[in-house]
């Protein structure tokens, strides 16, 4: 029992002697009170004491330093999540024949001839820690819509740890709406130019020919990533159920976030309320713009129902 309860034990004591040794009635209407008052108290003194604190919380109920962590239990999350997947590629790597078989392979090149190529090039095992090593790592996911116009995220957008953007989505005459940082850039191998020093580029290849593009577009790739294939084909057939022909960009870019990161933030995704996908710096002239051979409205809905799970905060723009 704590201090403070055997306080309020030893008055109660005291009280209860008192109303034996009298006979006054308002001297019994006070214990009384006193006896409901100290009981009260008691219980919420041995309630507190029961409670653990806020460290302790953060030991026994999560992986990572924030409140909420994406690897906390969540059935419908952990039938599609697989935590051991590697998202991005390494000299250790062994590509399995079934996820070279589902790639886009459109040239006779020998694989493992172009990847040692590559690891000449780029790190072997690219400077990405897991969750939660360092406190509570959060991740903005921009991506390009045009919903993200007068949206005003821009301040909440470069609050975050790392903030992901897409292709060639500008922050120049933007800033108010989408920010300005940019941590990692994330493109088809083919659009990529060169960067800053503080912004990692990250590469999704679509087929055999861009890792051939990479060997002979770049001298050094200290900055540069490479999405694993397999990845590619996990989120296609988990995230997707293997609708369309191969996930987009943007959508690759959400999913690899949630193996990264321990919170996300989704921001600019989706089409207009006229059901146009076009870019926030474009001026929208094409009335009947579609997503292509990306299954856009399934990936729109899936970081729906992410952020209806709980997994992710979606910020729509409009």
């Amino acid at each position: 029992v704590s201090e403070s309860a055997k306080v309020c034990l030893v008055f109660l004591g005291v009280f209860l002697s008192d109303v034996m040794n009298s006979s006054s009635k308002h001297t019994v209407k006070r214990t009384v009170f006193l006896l409901l008052l100290c009981f009260s108290g008691i219980c919420t003194i041995w309630k507190v004491s029961e409670m653990p604190t806020s460290f302790e919380l953060y030991l026994k109920n999560t992986e990572c330093g924030c409140e909420t962590c994406l690897m906390q239990n969540n059935s419908w999350f952990m039938q599609r999540f697989q935590k051991n997947i590697t998202p991005l590629l390494t000299s250790n790597y062994n590509l399995s024949q079934e996820a070279f078989n589902w790639w886009k392979v459109r040239a006779p090149l020998r694989l493992p001839f172009v990847l040692n190529k590559i690891f000449e090039v780029f790190p072997a095992y690219p400077p990405v820690p897991e969750p939660g090593l360092d406190g509570c790592r959060t991740c903005a996911v921009v991506g390009n819509s045009i919903n993200l116009n007068k949206s005003h995220y821009g301040k909440l957008i470069d609050y975050h740890t790392f903030v992901f953007r897409i292709n060639a989505g500008k922050t120049k005459g933007f800033e108010e709406d989408v920010g300005n940082r940019t941590t990692h850039r994330v493109m088809y191998p083919e659009s990529a130019t060169n960067l800053d020093n503080s912004t990692h580029l990250v590469l999704i290849p679509f087929k055999i020919r861009d890792l051939q593009w990479l060997v002979d577009a770049f001298t050094t790739g200290s900055n540069v990533m490479v999405v694993n294939p397999a990845f590619m084909r996990y989120v296609h057939q988990s995230w997707l159920e293997k609708k369309g022909q191969y996930p987009s960009t943007g959508f690759m870019v959400v999913i690899l976030a949630l193996h990264l990161c321990d919170e996300v933030s989704v921001f600019g995704f989706g089409a207009d309320s006229d059901g146009n996908w076009s870019h926030y710096w474009e001026v929208l002239r094409n009335k009947k713009l579609k997503t292509g051979p990306h299954p856009g409205s399934v990936e729109y809905k899936m970081i729906l129902e992410l952020a209806r799970q709980g997994r992710v905060a979606f910020y729509r723009g409009w």
